[in-house]
């Protein structure tokens, strides 16, 4: 053979060779999910998108942080599992048990950033709370699922999930009043909150709008997560003739409080209302028939409403979670998954490049803000930006335990802004 043709017989060879071998080059190599804005062709290997998530699983708040817990870690594995991550790229979620403790928040805010998270919630307004001040220092976007308006306004990089404690306490004190009130001149109203941004969103609200509301707030009493006896503190409130008490707290020292006022002959009589921190299951279990007629203020439907999302959650929360049924928290939590979700789609389909080019500034700006009517599956109100308004929801409904069981007595209410002027 001819030294020519051997170099042609071997060309041939060598682009066989490569053609056959091309198909495995371009499936190993990582997307950067450009000009597709991460959709492609499926074939891809697509980076993991990772997030921290703070719960209260165990310490004081743990029977809020439990149910919640388990809500947002079904949801992410739903999202995972059955819908094949976000845009094909899978959530690395990184939770982490805070156990309702300020320093524990602070080490754990450390990890995020350490970790480089894109996006990172808490379940409390307390959690949140402590951790904002560090991620707004390095422009870490997060949002709380409970919040407090001290948490977003002024507006920095921390949303929230839901309409705060404010909103709650304006909610039910304007349904007080067009629904319940039919005395002469102002209610007298006294609030019992607990002692930390919980029951702070209550008192900052109340403060500024009781009065154009026509009550007259006339004492506000405080309590610790681990009171179990107010008595002394109802006994100043009765003695001031009051109509109406609220409380913003979380299920046990609501529970406590409501027993003792039935002890001292309060109620029946008066009317108690709560906020949603205060508001689930286990507040009914824990204060038993004493709960029954209490109003609270929560932000998404009940169980067994018909909406679309119901029937997946429930799906979810049967396998796994089984001794969480009937818990409302529960859902603020996989929702909490949900909306994570929905944010980093957002950000994937609208940054320049693509998920090759998601950082926390770009998903804080084209996740956070880029969304626009996301509707939960209709378990809470719609999910949107507002210029200045770092609420990402803002309906809440009212309930009435009745017979012991959380009932809903109307429709979304939309809660809207209330500018504190803090700076």
């Amino acid at each position: 053979m001819s030294y020519r043709r051997l170099l042609r017989v071997a060309g041939i060879v060598a682009m066989a060779v490569m053609i056959a071998i091309i198909p495995f080059l371009v499936t190993a190599c990582p997307s950067d999910d450009g000009d597709d804005n991460g959709n492609g062709n499926g074939d891809e290997v697509k980076a993991d998108l990772k997030v921290g998530v703070m719960v209260p699983e165990t310490g004081v708040a743990a029977s809020k942080g439990r149910p919640m817990a388990a809500g947002v870690r079904d949801a992410i594995k739903y999202i995972n599992e059955e819908l094949d991550g976000v845009l094909g790229h899978q959530i690395d979620v990184l939770v982490r048990d805070n156990q309702y403790d300020a320093s524990k928040t602070t080490t754990i805010i450390e990890e995020f950033i350490t970790a480089e998270v894109l996006l990172f919630t808490t379940q409390s307004s307390a959690q949140m709370t402590a951790a904002m001040t560090r991620a707004n220092e390095v422009g870490l976007p997060g949002f709380a699922v409970f919040s407090t308006p001290k948490l977003t306004q002024p507006a920095q990089h921390i949303y929230a999930q839901l309409p705060d404690y404010g909103d709650d306490w304006a909610a039910f004190a304007q349904y007080y009043m067009d629904n319940i009130w039919q005395g002469e001149g102002k209610p007298k109203m006294a609030l019992h909150l607990l002692n930390n941004s919980t029951g702070q969103g209550a008192r900052d609200a109340a403060e500024l709008l009781a009065d154009s509301l026509g009550i007259d707030l006339v004492i506000i009493e405080e309590h610790s997560s681990t009171t179990n006896n107010e008595i002394a503190s109802l006994t100043r409130i009765l003695a001031l003739d009051v109509d109406v008490l609220y409380i913003s707290s979380t299920p046990a020292p609501t529970a406590v409080i409501i027993g003792d006022a039935v002890d001292l002959g309060m109620y029946p009589g008066i009317t108690i209302g709560t906020g949603h921190a205060s508001f689930t299951s286990e507040m009914v279990e824990l204060a038993g028939d004493d709960a029954d007629g209490v109003y609270g203020v929560f932000p998404t439907v009940g169980w067994g409403d018909d909406v679309p999302g119901m029937a997946k959650m429930t799906e979810y929360l049967l396998a796994n979670h089984p001794e969480q049924a009937g818990n409302m928290d529960y859902i603020t939590a996989w929702n909490e998954g949900l909306i994570i979700a929905e944010i980093l789609k957002q950000a994937i389909q609208n940054t320049p490049g693509g998920a090759a080019n998601l950082t926390p500034e770009n998903v804080e700006q084209y996740g956070f803000q880029g969304l626009n009517g996301y509707d939960v599956g209709g378990l809470q109100g719609p999910v949107a930006y507002t210029t200045g308004d770092n609420r990402l929801s803002t309906a809440v409904k009212l309930y009435q335990v009745v017979d012991g069981v959380i009932t809903v007595i109307g429709d979304w209410i939309e809660a809207p802004f209330i500018d504190y002027g803090f700076e």
